[in-house]
């Protein structure tokens, strides 16, 4: 039988912008919470396993209701070497909707990418379904663009010393929130981790935002309508 994990939230108040509407980074780290928690039903801990997520896509069909009770389900749908797709699909009880989809990187504890072993196959090859995970990026390196800081807190720096990956959607909230009211398709690729109290700048064009570290890109990240 394919493994799929379900659990239960509430969305805070503390999730929400001033509207009401679930912001970007809330659901970010409601997707890392719930993949930790399907790693930690199954067997697993987190101290004998390194993931890193290298890529996520999203999109909100429907918004939430503040304050209401959403169900999560994910679920392994890819497989690839030392990487991993996990689904997922967010519901409201009062309504909203989100499906998404990420790709995580398997490493060892010096941060070397990983092969997936036989017991992480036995337990989600099945919902895999020999499937593969993509995982080469496809949003575009920026041209020239006006650039300006953009500062992370410590508050943002998870486990493995790096800013966590639901703070970067922080940038998609600060400059598109107008376009974020209505159904949007996302994505936010990490192609290299940044450190607290490195010199990020922002660059911005019509539908992707970049982070950058000198002339390297560290994140990029795009918003298009969903409109049905």
């Amino acid at each position: 039988m394919s493994r799929v994990f379900t659990t239960r939230r509430r969305i805070s108040l503390s999730d929400t912008d001033a509207n009401g509407r679930l912001r970007l980074d809330a659901i970010a780290r409601f997707l890392q919470d719930v993949a930790s928690e399907d790693w930690l039903d199954a067997g697993f801990d987190h101290d004998s396993h390194v993931w890193v997520v290298r890529r996520t896509e999203l999109t909100v069909h429907e918004p939430f209701r503040p304050e209401d009770w959403i169900g999560l389900e994910t679920w392994c749908s890819g497989v690839a070497g030392s990487a991993a797709s996990r689904r997922y699909s967010i519901r409201g009880g009062a309504g909203g909707r989100v499906e998404a989809e990420s790709i995580w990187i398997h490493l060892d504890h010096d941060l070397r990418p990983k092969r997936l072993g036989d017991e992480f196959l036995a337990i989600y090859g099945t919902s895999a379904a020999g499937n593969r995970a993509l995982t080469r990026f496809t949003l575009p390196v920026p041209g020239e663009l006006d650039r300006e800081p953009w500062s992370f807190r410590a508050t943002d720096v998870d486990r493995l010393g790096h800013i966590n990956n639901a703070a970067y959607w922080v940038a998609v909230e600060d400059r598109w929130a107008a376009r974020l009211r209505g159904p949007v398709r996302a994505a936010l690729e990490y192609r290299q981790p940044i450190d607290l109290g490195e010199p990020v700048e922002l660059l911005e064009g019509n539908e992707i935002l970049w982070l950058v570290v000198g002339d390297e890109v560290r994140a990029a990240a795009a918003v298009y309508d969903a409109t049905p």
